[in-house]
Order: C-alpha cells, then sequence, then structure tokens
C-alpha cells in the first residue's frame, strides 16, 4: 500500500482534511488542498500514500511519475552534499536519491533513470540508480517479434541499454538508429533475438516484410514527387539516409532491395529512378 495506487474509503471530514481507511496502516489523513471537489465520508478516492517531512504517512490524488517498483527517467532538482539528491516525481515532496545509491554523483538538471523501493531501514520510498539488483534475470519469457515497453536507461559503446517491461535489461545497437535517444525516454520496440547468455538484443522496428514495406513505400512516393528519381542509393552516407528518410541505412538498404526485387526502380548514376514504365 505504501508507495502505490490505492481506492481507499473517506471514514470523516476534518479541519485538517479527510481521513481515508487504511486497514492495518489506520486512518491516513488527505490534506485538504488534495481533496476532489465534492468528496464526502463514504466516498472511495485512488490516492498514493507516501510519507511527509515528519515520516507520517499521508495521501495524494496527485499520481507520481512512478511508483515503488517502477523505473523511471527523473530530473535532478537538488543535490544535498551529504543527503544526496532530491528528484522531481511529480509530488511536492521531492523523492530522495541517497548518495549511497548513486552509482555515480548526479548533476543538477540531469534526468537520471532509477527504480524507486521502500527502504526497509526507515521504512521511507526512496531511489537508486544502481538498477541491477532490481531488475528480474530469470529466463526472459519473450519471443523474437514481441512487442515490448522500453525505457532507455544508459548509453554504452554499442548503443543503449533500456529497460524492458519494467523488469528486465536488453540492447538497442546504435547501428539500428536513425536518431540518437535520450536517456529516460520512453518507446516502443522489438525483441530481435535472445543470446545463449539471456542477454535480449532490441529494435525499435519490426522485422522483415513488417517493417520493409511501409519504408519502401515511403522511397517510391519520395521517387514520384521528386521527378522520377532521387539522389540516394545503397551507397549514400548513413547520415544522408537519417537526414532524408528518418530510418538506419541497414533498414533503407533492405526497402531498396525489396523495390529492386519488385523491378519498380533501377541504379541512376549515384541514385535510384523509377524503372522504364513505371512512371
Amino acid at each position: 500500500m505504501l508507495g502505490k495506487l490505492n481506492r481507499l474509503t473517506v471514514l470523516k471530514d476534518s479541519s485538517p482534511g479527510l481521513f481515508l481507511d487504511g486497514g492495518e496502516l489506520g486512518e491516513i489523513l488527505l490534506p485538504g488542498d488534495a481533496i476532489p471537489k465534492g468528496a464526502a465520508p463514504g466516498d472511495v478516492l485512488e490516492v498514493f500514500i507516501y510519507r511527509d517531512s515528519e515520516d507520517r504517512l499521508v495521501a495524494t490524488t496527485r499520481k507520481p511519475l512512478a511508483t515503488v517498483g517502477d523505473f523511471a527517467g527523473l530530473k535532478v532538482k537538488e543535490v544535498h552534499p551529504r543527503m544526496g539528491a532530491f528528484l522531481d516525481w511529480g509530488l511536492r515532496k521531492d523523492l530522495l536519491l541517497p548518495n549511497a545509491e548513486q552509482d555515480r554523483r548526479v548533476q543538477v538538471g540531469e534526468t537520471v533513470v532509477v527504480c524507486v523501493f521502500i527502504d526497509h531501514q526507515t521504512e521511507r520510498i526512496i531511489a537508486t540508480t544502481r538498477l541491477q539488483g532490481h531488475l528480474d534475470h530469470t529466463p526472459a519469457p519473450f519471443k523474437i517479434g514481441y512487442e515490448v515497453s522500453l525505457l532507455i536507461a544508459s548509453e554504452t559503446p554499442l548503443g543503449y541499454n533500456a529497460i524492458i517491461n519494467n523488469s528486465r535489461l536488453g540492447l538497442l545497437y546504435r547501428s539500428e538508429l536513425a536518431t540518437p535517444l535520450a536517456i529516460g525516454q520512453r518507446c516502443q520496440g522489438f525483441v530481435r533475438a535472445i543470446r545463449s547468455d539471456g542477454k535480449i538484443d532490441l529494435g525499435l522496428d519490426p522485422q522483415g516484410y513488417q517493417r520493409v514495406a511501409p519504408l519502401a513505400d515511403r522511397i517510391l512516393a519520395a521517387i514520384h514527387s521528386n521527378k522520377g528519381s532521387l539522389p540516394y542509393s545503397d551507397s549514400s552516407s548513413p547520415e544522408e539516409i537519417r537526414d532524408a528518410f528518418q530510418t538506419s541505412k541497414k533498414a533503407f538498404k533492405q526497402a531498396l532491395g525489396n523495390l529492386y526485387r519488385q523491378r519498380l526502380v533501377e541504379l541512376h548514376g549515384a541514385g535510384i529512378r523509377l524503372k522504364s514504365g513505371k512512371a
């Protein structure tokens, strides 16, 4: 219940606010400035339970950017030399990222990917950038081509580590990406491979025909709108391809190959053009 969204019944009204039935936790205050208009005893409200600055359990109708057990990209609002960093998680009281839970010292203004959890020594909700102990390391239940939700966690020489479905880690290869990604960014992706060591390779586009066909259609439309030819081919640089089609060179070459096989386009100098009779 602590650190989660709950549906609680209003027990009574008072000058500080409404008191909610917290079950084993007892009565929990929903302060007056957070009370929905018209709320009264007997109503059931969806609230988030956390501890205030005096360690009292309180409720809020505001929804945080992450709850206990979630991974999220949160912005650093303040850094305290002894206590740690304070993160904006959508509530009035900022979320503490203790110094001991930082894998490196964070800076004001940056977005850091954290896991939100309860420190069982203090019973407070805190954050950590030490993610490994909070990730699922059991065999992945995914199949190749499975669509997943991704949170970009960190950059590596090969690309980006991404948290899959709020549970486990995978890798997006830089060579597969049309544009750089941002730490803390959320996006949809696809499982490309599950390696023998259990590591998961990811892509942002579906594999095979599902990915190639829409891109091939875009290339063909661009050729038509440019009087039947384009100054791009499989020898163009990745940067040129990215600027023109917002895709990787690998995906472009696959789509172009698809158009070649259908005899819709042909090479023309350093570019491509509609095959004779297809204009």
